[in-house]
């Protein structure tokens, strides 16, 4: 019997500031929380250095994703620099894509194109976390998700190191929660909890 928290997906997207934002949520997730897959605007080869410093300091593993891997408890998939990530596969059963593909947003990876996979994939069994960062990617993303049943957290402008993303994708009605970024993961698992 597959639990709905093994076919739950946590989807992060993060900018500017996202680094120490990211390891606040997911330092405070305990080992069993659900999949979790990240886009933080990061160029190439510097992911793979961050996933390793996440690794040595949360319960949960972490690595930089690579093509076909398995979404799956406990682990926490970190976009690879210049890569595309999305999210593909049946429930209980999902798997990361990376592409090349044009850039999205002005950035590759792109957290709408996470997202919109998420949204199309996942549907109501996902969760979407809007960081700090400049411009807009994710909004829409994050939308769609909204729209599609998912369960969606802004970080809030005091929190924030450029409220540009998070306030974009509150704006046009994708968040269904804002709170600051030390409160975020408390959210995460009082939701998870009920589920």
């Amino acid at each position: 019997m597959i639990s709905k928290l093994d076919t739950t997906v946590i989807a992060i997207g993060a900018s500017t500031g996202g680094t120490e934002a990211i390891l606040k949520v997911i330092q405070k997730l305990p080992k069993e929380t659900p999949g979790v897959v990240v886009v933080q605007h990061m160029p190439e080869g510097f992911t793979a250095m961050y996933a390793d410093r996440l690794n040595k300091i949360c319960q949960m593993d972490v690595k930089e994703a690579e093509d076909g891997d398995k979404i799956r408890r406990g682990l926490v998939l970190i976009a690879r620099g210049d890569l595309h990530m999305e999210v593909a596969g049946p429930p209980g059963a999902h798997r990361v894509v990376l592409t090349k593909g044009e850039k999205v947003s002005g950035h590759r990876p792109s957290v709408d194109v996470l997202f919109e996979s998420v949204a199309r994939t996942v549907k109501k069994n996902a969760i979407g976390i809007i960081l700090t960062g400049m411009g807009k990617d994710g909004a829409q993303g994050l939308l769609k998700m909204r729209e599609n049943g998912a369960f969606t957290i802004g970080q809030d402008e005091e929190s924030s190191v450029v409220y540009g993303m998070p306030m974009v994708a509150f704006q046009r009605g994708a968040v269904i929660k804002q709170t600051s970024c030390d409160n975020i993961a408390g959210v995460l698992m009082d939701y998870l909890g009920k589920l």
